[in-house]
């Protein structure tokens, strides 16, 4: 009888708390972390122990917009494990995980797409935040560039 390998990835949204992982089988979603940690504080931590349980090969993260602190120690975790592990890791616009809503940047301005370019709005009232995690992979649109994805508002 031959052995079935399955795939398996992760998604990270880091970009707002809590902290999000979701891992993929096959594209599939089969388990979802979330965590009200510092990103700083526990995402090494979470992505190990998801290692000793599913061999991934790939992560996909969401590199922007949002807090910036949070996309800088995402992207360099996620450096320091493809050089050392080898593990492939790409980028996804935060949008995509949140319905096209605004997401927070400073005080009372929010990032917004409008025709498809990234902006800042303000926004009088404080507007919900909340990110999900799709059901499968397929939904997500990967960025050609897994870098940082930096857009500040005017001051």
């Amino acid at each position: 009888m031959k052995k079935v390998l399955h795939r398996y990835e992760i998604v990270i949204v880091a970009i707002s708390s809590p902290l999000m992982i979701g891992v993929y089988r096959d594209g599939i979603l089969i388990e979802e972390i979330k965590r009200e940690e510092k990103t700083s504080e526990i995402l090494l931590k979470l992505l190990m122990d998801i290692r000793s349980r599913y061999d991934y090969e790939h992560i996909i993260y969401t590199n922007g917009p949002g807090s910036y602190m949070a996309i800088k120690l995402t992207y360099i975790t996620l450096r320091s494990l493809e050089i050392l592990k080898d593990i492939k890791f790409s980028g996804c616009d935060a949008f995509s995980l949140n319905n096209q809503t605004p997401i927070k940047a400073i005080g009372k301005f929010y990032f917004v797409k409008d025709n498809g370019k990234i902006v800042t709005k303000r926004f009088d009232e404080v507007l919900k935040q909340e990110f999900k995690l799709p059901k499968e992979l397929s939904s997500i649109t990967i960025l050609e560039n897994n870098k940082p994805l930096y857009i500040l508002p005017a001051v």
